[in-house]
C-alpha cells in the first residue's frame, strides 16, 4: 500500500530471469510502473544516458557521454525546453541479443513513463540517425569491449591510457577505437594517439584542412571532459612525428593511401516513400499498402491507426502512431518496425523512427506535400512545436529593426526595407532589354527578367540580382536568363547575391520592391511592345500579403474553385470589376487593392453577376488559417564529384564553424534554399552549384517545386543567411580556422 515501494516480477517474457531479478522497479498507486532510475527522467532538458549492465540501467557520468562501448546496447533521453523528448535505443555491432531486448524493454517503459509522447528511435552502430549524431558535437566515440568484459564508465585521473582513435567523417564525426598499430593508419584520415597525459592528433599527408578542423574537437573534447584538462594537446603532421609517437608504435612503415568517404547520403533515394497501415483486427499486426510513393496526403493518416511509412531504400522506415489507435498497436510499434525489416530483407541497420501524432519528426514530414503542424501548447499562451523546431520561434516583422535583428531579417527573408535601388531587364533574343521604369512590378508568365537591387549594409554597398523565369517562358529565355545573371554578376566582380525566382514563388524582399504597391503578376503573354499577347476577357486575381506586409496580386483561372476564404480576389469581366474578401482575410489585403489602377478605371462591384461571371459557385477552401510556424532550418555539405548529387546533413544545431570553405553547403529553411560557395570550393562544385540546388529541391520527398534559390559567396553574405546561425562572425575567416583551433591545443 501507498507509500511504500515493491520490487516486482513483470511479465517480460522476451527476456530471461537475470532481467527479472536484478531490475527495481517502483510501484505508485495510481501510476504506471517503472523503473527507479526515470525518477528524474525529462525533468530537465538535455541529454540522460543510461547503459544496460546485468540487464539493468546504470546511468553514464555526463564527461562521458558520447563514448560508447561497442558490446554494449545503451537508451538515450534527449529533453528539449518545449518540453518534447527523443527516446534513443543503441546497440553496438557486439551487444548481445539479451541486452538488445533489454534496452527495447525499457525504452518502452520509460515511452510509457512520459506519457507515449516521445519519438523513439533504434540506433544501431555505425548508422545512427542525424538527430542522435547531433547531440554529440564533437564526435561520437567508439569504444572497444563493454561490461562483459569489465570496462566502466568512470571518470578517474589515471593518466596510464593507451589507444588509438580513427577519425571518420566531415559533418558526422565518429571516433573508432582500432588496434594500436601503424597498421592501422591510413594517409587519407586523422587519428588521434590518445596516451593518457599527452594527446598527439596524427593527419594524414592527404586529409584536408576541414577535417583537421573537425579532428581537433575530438582531441580537445578527450582532454576537456575524459581528463579534465589534465593532458597535453599536440598536432603531427605525417611525416615529422615525436618520439614519443614512435615509442608507442614501433618504426613507421609505409601508410598506405585513404579510402573515399562512405558516410554520405544519395538525396535522389529520399523521394521513394511507400505507405502501409498497421492493424491487428485479426489477432496479428497485418500491413496493408495505402499509396505506393511519395508524396503522400496528410490526410491519409487516420487517428484510429497506426501507419509504417517505409523509405527502406535510403535505409529508414517510420511507424506513425495514431492518437486514438488500440494501446496493443500502439506498445507494439517498435517491435512490428523490426518485424517489418525482416520481412523486407532490408538490412539489420536500418533506422527506425516510432513517433506520436503530433510528435512527427522533420525527416517524416518530408515526406506529406501538405503537412500542416499544429501548435503544442504547455501553459497559457505558450505554443511550442516539437523536437528542434522548438528551438526556432517566429520573430513579428519590425521594417525599423531590419538592420541589428538578424533573426528576424532571415525568418522573413528581408536584407532591408526594399527602398535601395531598381533596375529591370527583360530577356529578350539573348539579351537583356531595360523595363520602362513606369511598368516596375508587373510581370508577365510568357517573359523573363533580371532585377538587380542595390542596397548599403554599413558603409558597403552591396547587390542582389533576382532571376524571375515566367511559367510560359521559353527554353531559350530560361538559358539566356542564367547566362545573362553569370554575365551581370561577372560584371560587378562576383559579389552580388543571386536569387532565382519561378513565377509564384517570389520572396517577400523582392514583392517589397515597388514602393508600396503590389506585385502584380500576369498569368500568360508577354510585355513586349507589340508582341503582348490577347488577353483573356474574364480574369481573376489572387491577392495576398505576406509576414512582411508586401503584397502580391497573382493571376488565376478564372474558376470559383480558386478562391479561399484567407485572402482577397479581383475579378475583371466583361460586367465590370468585382472584388471578394474572405472572411479570414486581412484588412491590409483589401487596402492593397487600391494601390493598384485598376480601381481608377471601373468601379468596383460587391456581389451581382460575379458568381456568374466564374461559370457559377463552385466549393472552395475553407479551412481558416494556420498560425504561421518556422520549419527548422537544414544545412547540407554537398558534392557531385561522383555525377550525382551527394549531400550529408549536418547534424544538430550547426554554426558558421560547420561551413566548409572546401565545399558548396546548402541551407534549406524551406521557403528558400541557399548555395554557399566556399572560396577553396573546386570548379566542378562552383560550376555545378545552380544544379546541385535544382537536384536538392527537384528531389524532396513532398514534391515541391519552384522554391527560390540563392546563390551566395564566402564573405559576401547577407543577413537573411547569416541569421539562421547563432553569433554570426563576420570576420571568422580573416584569421585561419585552424590556426584558431591550434591556439586551443
Amino acid at each position: 500500500t501507498a507509500p511504500h515501494c515493491y520490487s516486482l516480477i513483470t511479465g517480460l517474457h522476451v527476456l530471461n530471469a537475470q532481467l527479472i531479478s536484478a531490475t527495481l522497479f517502483l510501484y505508485v498507486p495510481g501510476i504506471m510502473v517503472f523503473h527507479k532510475e526515470f525518477q528524474n527522467a525529462g525533468k530537465e532538458p538535455g541529454l540522460q544516458i543510461w547503459r544496460i549492465e546485468k540487464m539493468d540501467l546504470k546511468p553514464v557520468p555526463k564527461q562521458l557521454q558520447g563514448n560508447f562501448f561497442t558490446g554494449d546496447a545503451y537508451v538515450v533521453l534527449y529533453t528539449t525546453s518545449a518540453p518534447s523528448y527523443n527516446v534513443h535505443m543503441w546497440l553496438g555491432n557486439e551487444c548481445s541479443q539479451d541486452e538488445g531486448g533489454a534496452a527495447a524493454i525499457f525504452a518502452m517503459q520509460l515511452d510509457d513513463h512520459l506519457g507515449g509522447a516521445p519519438v523513439q528511435y533504434r540506433e544501431v552502430q555505425n548508422n545512427e540517425s542525424v538527430t542522435f549524431l547531433g547531440y554529440f558535437k564533437t564526435g561520437i566515440k567508439y569504444k572497444q569491449g563493454g561490461v562483459a568484459s569489465g570496462f566502466q564508465h568512470v571518470v578517474t585521473n589515471d593518466m596510464n591510457v593507451k589507444r588509438l582513435l580513427h577519425i571518420k567523417g566531415r559533418r558526422a564525426i565518429r571516433a573508432t577505437e582500432v588496434n594500436m598499430s601503424w597498421a592501422s593508419f591510413n594517409r587519407g584520415d586523422c587519428f588521434i594517439v590518445d596516451l593518457g597525459k599527452d594527446i598527439y592528433q596524427w593527419c594524414g599527408s592527404e586529409c584536408n584542412r576541414f577535417e583537421r578542423l573537425k579532428a581537433s574537437e575530438v582531441a580537445i573534447g578527450i582532454r576537456d571532459n575524459e581528463r579534465n584538462g589534465r593532458a597535453s594537446l599536440e598536432m603531427v603532421e605525417d611525416g615529422a612525428e615525436p618520439q614519443a609517437v614512435l615509442a608507442a608504435l614501433g618504426p613507421k612503415p609505409n601508410i598506405p593511401a585513404g579510402s573515399p568517404d562512405d558516410e554520405t547520403t544519395d538525396r535522389s533515394n529520399q523521394k521513394k516513400g511507400t505507405l502501409y497501415m498497421v492493424s491487428d483486427a485479426a489477432g496479428s499486426m497485418k500491413t496493408s499498402l495505402v499509396a505506393q510513393s511519395s508524396p503522400f496526403k496528410q490526410e491519409m493518416l487516420t487517428p484510429t491507426e497506426c501507419y509504417i511509412l517505409d523509405n527502406g531504400v535510403d535505409s529508414k522506415i517510420f511507424l506513425w502512431k495514431g492518437p486514438n489507435a488500440n494501446t496493443e498497436e500502439r506498445k507494439a510499434a517498435m517491435k512490428v518496425a523490426e518485424q517489418f525489416i525482416k520481412d523486407k530483407n532490408y538490412p539489420k541497420n536500418t533506422q527506425i523512427q516510432v513517433m506520436p501524432a503530433g510528435g512527427e519528426t522533420t525527416l517524416f514530414k518530408q515526406f506529406f506535400s501538405n503537412w500542416k503542424d499544429k501548435d503544442q501548447t504547455t501553459g497559457p499562451g505558450q505554443a511550442y512545436s516539437i523536437g528542434r523546431i522548438a528551438k526556432v520561434s517566429q520573430v513579428p516583422f519590425d521594417a525599423s529593426s531590419l538592420h541589428s535583428n538578424k533573426t528576424m531579417a532571415a525568418q522573413h527573408g528581408m536584407v532591408d526595407d526594399g527602398s535601395g535601388k531598381v533596375q529591370i531587364w527583360r530577356v529578350e533574343g539573348g539579351d537583356k532589354v531595360p523595363v520602362d521604369p513606369s511598368s516596375y512590378g508587373q510581370f508577365y508568365g510568357g517573359d523573363c527578367y533580371l532585377i538587380l537591387y542595390t542596397y548599403r549594409q554599413g558603409s558597403r554597398e552591396q547587390h542582389i540580382i533576382y532571376t524571375w523565369q515566367g511559367l510560359k517562358c521559353t527554353q531559350d529565355e530560361l538559358a539566356a536568363s542564367a547566362f545573362l545573371t553569370v554575365k551581370l554578376d561577372d560584371s560587378m566582380g562576383g559579389s552580388p547575391v543571386q536569387v532565382r525566382v519561378t513565377q509564384g514563388q517570389e520572396p517577400a524582399h523582392l514583392m517589397s520592391l515597388f514602393k508600396g504597391k503590389p506585385m502584380i503578376i500576369h498569368m500568360g503573354g508577354t510585355s513586349r511592345k507589340g508582341g503582348q499577347s490577347q488577353t483573356g476577357s474574364t480574369r481573376l486575381f489572387h491577392i495576398r500579403q505576406s509576414s512582411t506586409r508586401a503584397t502580391r496580386a497573382v493571376e488565376v483561372e478564372p474558376t470559383a474553385s480558386q478562391l479561399n476564404t484567407n485572402d482577397v480576389f479581383v475579378l475583371k469581366s466583361p460586367g465590370g470589376l468585382f472584388q471578394w474578401k474572405g472572411v479570414a482575410a486581412l484588412e491590409e489585403e483589401m487596402a492593397a487593392l487600391f494601390l493598384t489602377d485598376w480601381y481608377l478605371s471601373v468601379s468596383l462591384h460587391r456581389s451581382a453577376g460575379f458568381w456568374s461571371a466564374l461559370g457559377g459557385k463552385k466549393d472552395y477552401q475553407t479551412s481558416k488559417s494556420l498560425q504561421k510556424t518556422v520549419k527548422p532550418p537544414r544545412l547540407f555539405g554537398c558534392s557531385n564529384k561522383t555525377g550525382r548529387l551527394i549531400a550529408e546533413e549536418v547534424p544538430g544545431d550547426f554554426t558558421q564553424s560547420d561551413l566548409a570553405t572546401d565545399d558548396v553547403m546548402l541551407l534549406d529553411t524551406w521557403e528558400q534554399v541557399f548555395v554557399w560557395i566556399g572560396n577553396d570550393a573546386n570548379e566542378v562544385e562552383r560550376n555545378g552549384a545552380d544544379k546541385i540546388a535544382k537536384d536538392y529541391v527537384d528531389s524532396d520527398p513532398s514534391g515541391r517545386r519552384g522554391t527560390p534559390v540563392i546563390t551566395i559567396k564566402q564573405g559576401f553574405e547577407p543577413p537573411t543567411f547569416t541569421g539562421w546561425f547563432q553569433a554570426w562572425d563576420a570576420k571568422m575567416w580573416d584569421k585561419d580556422p585552424l590556426d584558431r583551433i591550434r591556439a586551443r591545443f
